[in-house]
């Protein structure tokens, strides 16, 4: 009997389905694409078949893709010196504290460093309650802080139910402000504002104001279906948090390092927070590494008491020296403008397909971190899957997301959303090129408008 010998591609893609296990989805019959490399906004099988990155893996990669100038700064910081207990310095810790102080808003000033954006998360929910002395955190329903337990039952997405019934205690959701599909039927987008800021303010007397620790909301919402807050929502956010003596927690670890334009999401709507978490685009998955920036008046409050929150690689060299050069490419190539301009580019070039496109129903986006919504029907707005799909109802929109791998574009298609958050590297002629690749997949689901 002949044996058949596998070849490289083969024997990594059975390594990884037999040893290793997959986020989010059942465990057999998967076919994962097999990534040998990746430059900029492309990234290549092991078949040698191209795919522009069309949300930049997971919103992270905002830099692109191999850029040579991180590879650099983690190879001389591993000659120098890799780890170090947290209670001690390294020169690119202290550089990177220094530069967030720097770019975030108001008098945010101090860093602790975790590994990625659900431990920022929790600590900052941590620090909020040993602060106030009080124990709930009030979330939108429809918001997404990580898959931890206290950062998924912070979260408002469909994901956590399987494990609701075992989920952190004292997290309570409120309607999002979502003028698309207003609960309250306001009639503009100003009235969805203070219709949405009265809804949460009336479930904290509810709750009672005395015991809410904080409030927790994305910088501008990301894969809950980017949500657009609409004008006033933060401010009034902020003077009902400052009414209360309520902590209010802005969780950037999506919208965060230029991702919408600007340094981050909420300086779209000059607020100031006072405790703002990140990762993602801080090191462009490079290197693990997240973090919360606390304002300089909280923090001192644990001057003369120990602050009891600590992780092993806290403030780990390697992945600091990754940050502090990430962050200086940001500025050397003008990524953050580059994301304004062409986030204006792509919204112009959207608003053209949905002329072409029955199914677009609404289009949201800032600078780079988009959003278009499939429907069956504009008028009756009823989607092409629901909220919270089942296998059977994301028929439809699991043939637009294979049209869109056949022609070479990787993004995140969830239920009835298709993502626009390509690299801030992105430039005029590639954005044509994946947004030409995205109708034609949108053609398919105009197939089924009714």
């Amino acid at each position: 009997m002949e044996t058949k010998t596998l070849n490289e591609r083969e024997i990594i893609l059975q390594n990884n389905l037999d040893y290793t296990i997959f986020s989010w989805q059942k465990q057999s019959g998967l076919n994962p694409l097999n990534i040998c490399d990746a430059k900029g906004v492309y990234i290549h099988d092991r078949s040698g078949k191209r795919y522009m990155d069309f949300s930049s893996q997971l919103m992270n990669m905002n830099i692109g893709h191999g850029h040579p100038r991180v590879k650099d700064a983690v190879m001389r910081q591993m000659d120098e010196v890799s780890f170090v207990h947290p209670g001690m310095i390294t020169k690119a810790r202290g550089e990177l504290g220094k530069k967030l102080a720097e770019i975030t808003p108001g008098s945010l000033k101090k860093t602790f460093f975790t590994n990625a954006g659900a431990e920022a998360v929790e600590n900052a929910i941590k620090f909020a309650r040993l602060y106030t002395g009080r124990h709930k955190v009030i979330t939108l329903y429809q918001g997404y802080h990580g898959a931890s337990y206290g950062a998924m039952s912070a979260s408002g997405d469909p994901r956590g139910n399987p494990h609701d019934s075992q989920g952190a205690p004292n997290f309570i959701h409120v309607e999002n402000p979502y003028f698309y599909r207003d609960p309250w039927n306001s009639k503009t987008k100003e009235e969805c504002a203070q219709n949405a800021a009265d809804h949460m303010e009336r479930i904290i007397k509810f709750e009672g104001p005395q015991n809410v620790a904080a409030i927790l909301m994305e910088g501008e919402s990301g894969s809950s279906g980017c949500i657009k807050y609409p004008p006033g929502y933060w401010q009034k956010i902020r003077e009902i948090a400052d009414r209360y003596g309520i902590i209010l927690i802005c969780d950037e670890v999506m919208s965060g390092f230029g991702r919408t334009g600007k340094w981050f999401g909420v300086n779209h709507h000059n607020v100031v927070p006072d405790i703002m978490c990140f990762a993602k685009g801080l090191t462009c998955g490079y290197i693990p590494l997240g973090g919360i920036i606390i304002k300089e008046e909280l923090i001192a409050a644990f001057d003369n008491k120990p602050l009891p929150l600590g992780l092993t690689y806290s403030g780990h060299a390697v992945a600091c020296a990754a940050a502090v050069e990430v962050l200086q490419i940001y500025e050397d190539e003008k990524l953050i403008e580059n994301a304004a301009k062409m986030g204006a580019y792509m919204d112009k070039r959207v608003a053209a397909m949905m002329e072409k496109h029955e199914s677009i129903g609404d289009y949201r986006n800032t600078g780079l971190l988009g959003c278009i919504e499939i429907v069956k029907n504009r008028k009756t707005k009823e989607p092409m899957a629901p909220w919270n799909a089942t296998a059977n109802e994301m028929e439809v929109m699991n043939k637009v997301n294979a049209k869109l791998l056949e022609l070479g574009l990787f993004t995140f298609v969830r239920w009835n959303y298709i993502f626009t958050a390509p690299p801030l590297c992105i430039t005029q002629d590639e954005m044509d090129e994946g947004l030409d690749i995205i109708s034609k997949a949108i053609a398919v689901a105009d197939e089924y408008c009714n």
